[in-house]
């Protein structure tokens, strides 16, 4: 004999409790969270990360230039700095403006640079030496890493909430149970209370 399955949501269970229903909806929006809600939170970072990075890249293109210089000397003295994904270290360059000036300054290259390599060197408005704007490569990795560590932590924080929910609605379950159980024991046990 089957059970008719009409309306099977509205049919009232003796062994269901409340607290049954609400975790039941819970899972429901949680997996609508995780499914929908994370990946739309990292989309939008993403987004945001993408045009900070872009407007960044841009500033610095407008403020920095590249020189093609020679080494002339070298100080190995100087620590080995991380610059565009390569090592580099502080070298004595030499380059022609195109006035026909010739200038000297002191600035990152490339770790295999030797005396006499003609090396792209970049400066910013104030002649210091320094690293090269940020590339759409770095901009694309900003961005990505930006979007998944949202996405992560969306998820992250919608399943530590679930886990929440799903302790309160543990310990309230016990303890209707707890209820309905000092109700029905006495007279199932034959004991009078």
């Amino acid at each position: 004999m089957r059970t008719p399955m009409h309306g099977w949501r509205r049919q009232r269970s003796p062994l269901r409790r409340r607290s049954d229903v609400v975790e039941a909806w819970t899972v429901l929006v949680v997996a609508v969270l995780v499914l929908v809600g994370a990946p739309l939170t990292g989309a939008a970072a993403a987004r945001w990360a993408h045009g900070e990075a872009r407007s960044l890249s841009v500033e610095q293109r407008a403020e920095r230039h590249r020189v093609r210089a020679e080494v002339v000397g070298g100080n190995a003295s100087l620590p080995s700095v991380r610059a565009g994904g390569q090592h580099a270290y502080r070298a004595t360059v030499r380059w022609t403006e195109p006035g026909g000036a010739t200038r000297t300054a002191t600035a990152r290259v490339p770790a295999d640079s030797r005396h006499g390599d003609r090396v792209d060197v970049w400066f910013d408005r104030q002649g210091r030496s320094v690293l090269p704007p940020v590339d759409e490569t770095a901009v694309w990795e900003h961005t990505l890493t930006i979007g998944a560590c949202a996405t992560g932590g969306a998820v992250a924080v919608v399943l530590f909430g679930h886990l929440l929910v799903r302790r309160v609605a543990l310990r309230r379950r016990m303890a209707e149970w707890d209820r309905a159980w000092a109700r029905v024991e006495p007279e199932w046990t034959h004991r009078n209370v």
